[in-house]
Order: C-alpha cells, then sequence, then structure tokens
C-alpha cells in the first residue's frame, strides 16, 4: 500500500494543484478591428494632410490610409516626409460582467507613434515603432454595460513620421514606400 505520510502528501499536493487551476484567471479577448482586409471594421478617421486632409470619413481597420486615398505618398529614403497624422475615433462597449476584471487595449501594430486616448483620457505614454505589439491597462478608464449610455469612445492620433530620430531611421528611411495607419489588429 506505501507510506501514509507519502499518500497524504501526495493528496495534499493534488488539491494544492487544483485549488491553483481553478485560480488561474481566464482571458477573453474581444476585437475592436478586423484582423485582415477581409473582416476590417470601419472607424471614424480624419487625415491632418496631403489628399483629403481634414475631412472626416471612415476607414477600415487594419489598413493604412494611404491604400484608401487619404495623405500623402513617401518613399523611405526621401529627407522630407509628410508630418501628417491620422486621427481614429471608434465606440465600443465593455460588457457588464467585466467589471472588476483589467481590461487591456493591445495594438498590434501602428505606424508609427501612436497617443491613445479613452473617453477623453490618456491611455498611457505614447508608444513608438511600428513593428510590435503595445498594450494599455484602461480598467479605470472605461464604462460597462450595453447601450448608447455606456458607449466608450477610442481615440488614436497616429503620427506618420516618429519623433524618435532612431525609430525614424530605423524603421522608415529603407529602400521602400512608407505608410501610416493602424495596419494590424485591435
Amino acid at each position: 500500500m506505501g507510506d501514509p505520510m507519502k499518500l497524504a502528501a501526495a493528496v495534499t499536493l493534488l488539491g494544492s494543484l487544483a485549488l491553483l487551476s481553478a485560480a488561474e484567471p481566464k482571458t477573453e479577448t474581444r476585437y475592436l478591428s478586423g484582423h485582415g482586409p477581409k473582416d476590417a471594421v470601419p472607424w471614424e478617421f480624419s487625415v491632418t494632410g496631403g489628399r483629403r486632409a481634414g475631412e472626416w470619413t471612415t476607414i477600415p481597420v487594419p489598413s493604412q490610409w494611404e491604400l484608401h486615398g487619404f495623405g500623402t505618398y513617401n518613399y523611405g529614403q526621401e529627407k522630407n516626409k509628410s508630418d501628417e497624422h491620422g486621427l481614429y475615433r471608434h465606440r465600443f462597449t465593455v460588457p457588464t460582467e467585466w467589471k472588476g476584471r483589467r481590461i487591456r487595449l493591445v495594438f498590434d501594430g501602428v505606424m508609427t507613434d501612436a497617443a491613445v486616448k479613452v473617453n477623453g483620457q490618456v491611455a498611457g505614454p505614447v508608444h513608438q515603432g511600428g513593428f510590435y505589439r503595445f498594450r494599455h491597462d484602461i480598467s479605470a478608464l472605461v464604462k460597462f454595460g450595453d447601450g448608447a449610455a455606456n458607449e466608450n469612445l477610442l481615440e488614436v492620433d497616429v503620427a506618420k513620421v516618429s519623433s524618435d530620430l532612431q525609430t525614424e531611421l530605423a524603421e522608415r528611411g529603407g529602400d521602400y514606400w512608407v505608410f501610416g495607419g493602424i495596419f494590424r489588429s485591435v
């Protein structure tokens, strides 16, 4: 039958593991954008320079604004790129049952500097660099529940040219066309 002390220790360990696995956090994901061109979601949009500057309309997210008739085309090796900004707005709701949970807003790729606000409040520091994911904890900034009264307003100001010279040189100074926009999912 074995040693009763070892058996008791094994049962205690298994009980502890069951408690730990039951307490593991569960991540739920809700996309505010599409995953690519086939399921892109329209967001309100305006660009500050180039084609259609100042016009408020919609643009699919994810995408790059130049490919939808906005802004200025620039080549990476140009010395004076257009320093335009893409201004995005999107309304969303957060389920009531998410109250008390950590709510993170995750961007998989924005070209290139991104300033994010939720309900008029800054969500975090300006993110610089277009080729990697970033996130902001917006738990304290959102309203919970369905309906127009509980809608949250997401605003993203995307600078096509990075204010960080090293980021600009590394990501935007090559032998290729450079584009602006929220070009991966949110």
